[in-house]
């Protein structure tokens, strides 16, 4: 275990180096690419309750992908992260514009304050379609380095016991966030597919 968890931070120092050797251009180039992969893809275009992160500044941008959610009228559910736990639910979002008015984390993204009652997408029968997920690290079979909290993967997880099933998982990364091999223990959940742009 030891050797799994050094083998995981040396990863994600080198990973961390990688993301900040990309200029604001290319990262800002990948995720408009990635963005029209997502809303093209058949998973998208069939899903109507999608939960989508909120980048960081290392992380492909999903802004444009949560706009076409809402123009779509499709569902649209955000990360609400509960501090000093590897606790999240997925919350409603009412519009894009609404983002901007969300409180700020330590991690500087927005999120629905603890005590603002929304819709759990896990809490009703609906559940959801599909989920993007971020990452520091992806490797080809679907395998994911996070960033160490837990969040995804319990929340996964818990996505295995809803009634409706889990649901489809993309994860969306910068192809220089694509390793060889990902090192994962039996806790790791594995996504169903990364998007990235080959080489």
């Amino acid at each position: 275990m030891a050797a799994l968890h050094a083998a995981k931070r040396a990863l994600r120092a080198e990973l961390k180096r990688r993301l900040r050797a990309l200029s604001e251009a290319e990262k800002l180039r990948q995720s408009r690419l990635l963005g029209l992969q997502v809303v093209e893809h058949c998973k998208y275009r069939t899903s109507r309750r999608i939960a989508v992160f909120l980048s960081m500044p290392d992380e492909v941008q999903t802004a444009e992908i949560i706009k076409d959610v809402f123009r779509q009228g499709k569902e649209c559910f955000i990360p609400q992260y509960r501090p000093c736990s590897n606790h999240m639910d997925m919350v409603k979002l009412a519009s894009y514009e609404e983002i901007a008015s969300l409180p700020l984390t330590s991690w500087n993204i927005h999120q629905p304050a603890e005590n603002d009652a929304r819709e759990d997408a896990l809490s009703v029968a609906g559940g959801l379609d599909l989920i993007l997920v971020p990452g520091l690290g992806f490797d080809k079979t679907g395998n994911r380095l996070g960033r160490g909290k837990g969040y995804y993967d319990t929340y996964l997880e818990r996505c295995t016991r809803h009634p409706k099933g889990k649901p489809y998982t993309i994860a969306l990364a910068f192809k220089e966030q694509i390793c060889d091999v990902v090192p994962v223990s039996e806790n790791d959940m594995k996504v169903d597919e990364v998007l990235f742009e080959p080489n």
